[in-house]
């Protein structure tokens, strides 16, 4: 039984007509699948069939260790969105919920090779010159959730230092423990320090200078 309903479809036929270059998913999962994993296959199996310019490629994360460590998968479902190039846009969980739209937003900035940041945006992330690795712990029923993913997302496409992920905190709880959340959105940035809630993306960019010392 598919997930997405008919007039969903209807519309991501209209949205990916915006597509100019081709995007590329792959999903990590294994042969003996989680609930999480199947349910987030079958959805973007769906969606990748709705465009020609969209691809979707399958990995095992067991037996194609080397291809997830390559990528820095070190948990699944994961979920990646590329083009020409990998832009560090990570899921990690079922996109479902508010992130869904988070997922869709991204295959279009990725499809036209432009996050459609501020030029004042782009001149902070500008001085990013060392790997910043981004966690973005998530509820897909919140709704503020969705805005800080969506900006840090688009923050590692403008930078190629940048991975961002979206974690899903309720699939990965060990990972809410280990970072004491709260509350959601809770953002870790190289794995020392944390941002609270979601904020305007010029205060993004500079909260991600000062986390690395700039």
């Amino acid at each position: 039984m598919g997930i997405l309903k008919e007039k969903d479809r209807e519309k991501l036929t209209g949205i990916f007509k915006e597509l100019k270059e081709d995007v590329k998913i792959m999903l990590f999962t294994q042969e003996m699948e989680c609930m999480h994993c199947e349910v987030t296959r079958t959805l973007l199996e769906e969606i990748s069939g709705i465009s020609e310019k969209l691809s979707l490629t399958v990995h095992d994360f067991v037996t194609e260790a080397y291809l997830a460590r390559k990528y820095g998968v070190d948990k699944i479902p994961a979920t990646i969105v590329s083009g020409d190039r990998d832009y560090g846009i990570r899921f990690y969980g079922v996109p479902s919920g508010y992130e869904f739209n988070v997922l869709i937003e991204d295959i279009l900035y990725v499809g036209k090779r432009d996050p459609e940041l501020d030029e004042n945006v782009m001149v902070e992330l500008a001085k990013i010159d060392q790997p910043v690795h981004i966690q973005v712990l998530i509820s897909p029923t919140c709704p503020y959730c969705a805005s800080a993913v969506r900006t840090l997302h688009r923050f590692a496409i403008a930078s190629h230092h940048i991975t961002a992920d979206m974690v899903e905190s309720s699939e990965f709880s060990f990972l809410a423990v280990k970072y004491n959340v709260q509350g959601v959105p809770h953002t870790v940035i190289n794995e020392k320090h944390s941002i609270v809630g979601t904020h305007p993306e010029i205060d993004f960019a500079r909260k991600i200078l000062a986390a690395i010392g700039k």
